[in-house]
């Protein structure tokens, strides 16, 4: 998956992740699945998570200045539940943006040279699995979700003669998003990239990881006026999942008339094996982070971002991706 493994790095006197940006902002509206006869909680998961990340200042002084933003799993119905949630250190602030995602904000400046400061964060939580029924694909659909914005070129030429041609002869919306889902799993060449190049770049010859799979098929939804978000968050790997993606991963997730909000994740579903399992289908092993490709609290990254403030030439070094996922029987 692209951009997850985060690289600090500092221009002038500021440093990111990555290259700040900020989403067109399609909705303040939260993330809310209303119940629906055609969607049935089918099992669930519990885990214990911690992530850890380590600040290391490297000298010669302490910065002017330094904050860390987190984001942090939370409970989000109908797909998991967080029992318990443990942030060290204690002084923080707990902020939302505008897609409802949830960030703890330290600020880390007393940090003197040579030292290294470590935020952990534990969690206890629930992750149900959800099977859908899509026999009854009629209906409404959402005003939300439908716009384009950065990495979901919607409204991309490419983007909306492919949906178009995608669509022709289907029967209902179940129909046009399977036949989308299909195309970016015969279609597309899985490469992992380090990078988040959108769902127009996906149709190059470059390769594309989980964000390109995913950003396409809310692109190609969207292109539709079918209402799509995009998920980051944890994928627990097992056996047959090990060798199709990392443990940082990213997903779609489209509402279907009379149905509501379907999971569907086609990096997983490129495998014609996989195929049935991943649309129209949440595991248990994927677990929510953020929702949205860009929110504007992580200025482009994925899961956290940094900044400092140098004082005198200070080099803080971010030490991540160190999660640990245990599953309690």
């Amino acid at each position: 998956m692209s951009r997850f493994f985060n690289k600090p790095f500092w221009i002038a006197l500021l440093t990111i992740s990555l290259l700040a940006c900020q989403p067109l902002r399609e909705s303040s509206t939260p993330l809310v699945t209303t119940p629906s006869p055609y969607w049935t909680i089918s099992g669930r998961k519990e885990y214990q998570v911690r992530q850890t990340l380590k600040l290391v200042n490297r000298g010669p002084g302490q910065p002017e200045k330094q904050n860390l933003w987190v984001a942090l799993i939370r409970t989000l119905p109908p797909y998991q539940e967080v029992m318990s949630l443990e942030i060290t250190p204690k002084d923080y602030a707990l902020i939302t943006d505008e897609y409802g995602n949830q960030y703890a904000e330290f600020d880390l400046s007393e940090h003197p040279a040579g030292t290294t400061r470590v935020v952990q964060i534990d969690y206890r939580l629930v992750v149900n699995e959800l099977s859908y029924d899509l026999s009854a694909c009629q209906g409404e659909l959402l005003e939300d979700f439908i716009r384009p914005e950065l990495h979901i070129e919607s409204a991309n030429p490419q983007i909306i003669a492919l949906a178009n041609q995608l669509s022709q002869g289907k029967l209902d919306v179940c129909q046009q998003v399977r036949a989308f889902y299909d195309y970016i799993g015969d279609e597309l060449v899985y490469t992992y990239n380090g990078e988040n190049w959108g769902a127009q770049a996906a149709l190059g010859p470059m390769g594309a990881d989980c964000t390109e799979y995913a950003s396409l098929l809310v692109a190609l939804s969207r292109a539709q006026q079918i209402p799509a978000r995009y998920f980051e968050g944890l994928l627990v790997l097992g056996d047959e999942t090990r060798n199709l993606a990392r443990l940082e991963h990213a997903w779609a997730d489209v509402y279907l008339p009379g149905i509501g909000w379907a999971s569907i994740d086609p990096t997983l579903g490129r495998s014609p094996i996989n195929r049935e399992i991943y649309f129209a289908h949440h595991t248990p092993q994927h677990i929510i982070l953020t929702l949205g490709p860009a929110p504007s609290t992580l200025r482009g990254s994925s899961y956290w971002t940094h900044i400092y403030w140098p004082g005198n030439s200070t080099r803080i070094q971010v030490q991540a991706g160190q999660w640990v996922i245990k599953p309690v029987e």
